[in-house]
């Protein structure tokens, strides 16, 4: 009789939302000592980038260049179209260029969006006035002047999570102290420490509402920084990064998990430069509270829990802290930039409270990779104006 043969599969390695920089240092210890490493890059892409879009957070924190202050003239232009909206007696879908008009205003705003596509990869709109408004006047306010940044709103929720509606505007607020903390899917809901990541989208706009009475500062890293780093220290992560992994459906039946690269290379045309774009959000890939990694789909590898770590380990390093204030508006392009925030604690009367669109600008818009185009089909794609969604109030989600 012939002996039982067992077969291990592999396990997911030893791998938090959180990342422990200790783990890191010790796996990428291990892998040196025990594996033989790539040493070049893959077959054309870059060994440096060079561009306004590679930049050191330490450098971008001396200066205040990216920060638009509005006048009070544009603030009056801004409450005139908020009226003249108003008086059209539409829903919030329909909010546009011509419904929201900014004669005077939208040449800037049209500057801000190339030089989030071109130049340094965000900007920082001040001075909104809050307090002068209700929240739902707000959202218009918010909804309007970004309908000059980029024309086309995204939806936050898949469609068959949202009854076929389309919410295209999220509430980024604590919110465990009304709901049982183990219901919540999203770090965004909670007051812990928001690792580096990136949206899905072209562009991650945020409106201040209100600030944390401490903590919550709001930290940009440029992904394209953070590729120099690698293609010079690290060319077998880029390897790693530029093959597939196993991203989490959780628990979606019709696609329990995809398959895709982190990272994407794009060659130089005869109209737009070499680019590279990183897309990933750690909790695909190590779950987060009520979204834990499913058991049923591949694990990740230990060069793949390494570059999770390198990622976050050197954007960290070489981020930005950003005064983000009531009435700021934050606009970043998502494609060159990763995003994250600090830990923040609440108290009655300063509670941290943001509001989230995903724009498109089809001037300046990037090319999507053909293989995020079904994710970006999910955010961008048929979001009609009578389906579009506002909520006035946070609420639990699951994100796209």
């Amino acid at each position: 009789m012939s002996a039982v043969q067992t077969i291990t599969l592999p396990a997911q390695p030893d791998i938090q939302y959180h990342p422990e920089y200790e783990k890191y240092k010790e796996r990428t210890r291990r892998r040196k000592e025990t594996e033989t490493l790539q040493t070049t890059l893959p077959a054309g892409f870059p060994q440096k980038l060079v561009s306004p879009l590679v930049w050191e957070g330490k450098d971008v924190e001396k200066r205040d260049d990216w920060v638009y202050q509005l006048s009070d003239s544009q603030l009056d232009e801004i409450d005139a179209a908020l009226k003249s909206f108003k008086a059209l007696n539409l829903s919030l879908g329909h909010i546009n260029q011509t419904t929201f008009p900014l004669p005077t205003l939208r040449p800037v705003l049209r500057d801000l969006s190339k030089e989030i596509h071109t130049g340094r990869g965000f900007v920082v709109l001040r001075g909104l006035r809050i307090d002068d408004y209700s929240r739902e006047e707000n959202i218009i306010i918010y909804t309007g002047v970004s309908s000059h940044i980029g024309n086309i709103r995204g939806r936050q929720q898949h469609a068959r999570l949202a009854n076929g509606a389309s919410p295209v505007i999220s509430h980024i607020k604590d919110l465990t102290s009304t709901t049982q903390r183990e219901l919540i899917g999203a770090p965004s809901n909670t007051p812990d420490k928001q690792v580096f990541h990136t949206d899905a989208g072209d562009i991650v706009s945020l409106l201040c509402l209100n600030r944390a009475a401490e903590g919550g500062e709001s930290y940009l890293s440029s992904s394209w920084h953070v590729y120099n780093i690698l293609a010079k220290e690290r060319p077998d992560l880029i390897h790693t990064l530029s093959q597939d992994w196993p991203v989490d459906g959780f628990n979606n039946p019709a696609s329990p998990y995809t398959l895709r690269p982190l990272l994407y290379h794009q060659p130089a045309t005869a109209t737009t430069p070499e680019r590279v774009l990183i897309q990933y959000a750690r909790r695909y890939f190590t779950g987060f509270l009520a979204q834990p990694r499913s058991k049923d789909i591949p694990p990740i590898t230990e060069a793949q829990a390494e570059a999770l770590d390198a990622l976050h380990f050197l954007a960290e390093e070489h981020s930005a802290s950003l005064d983000f204030q009531k009435g700021d508006v934050q606009y970043v392009n998502n494609l060159s930039i990763f995003h994250a925030r600090n830990g923040f604690r609440d108290e009655p009367g300063k509670e941290r409270h943001l509001l989230r669109i995903w724009l498109r600008d089809p001037e300046y818009a990037w090319e999507t990779p053909q293989q995020l185009q079904e994710r970006w089909d999910i955010v961008y794609k048929d979001v009609v104006e009578d389906q579009q969604v506002f909520p006035l109030e946070p609420t639990i989600r699951k994100s796209v």
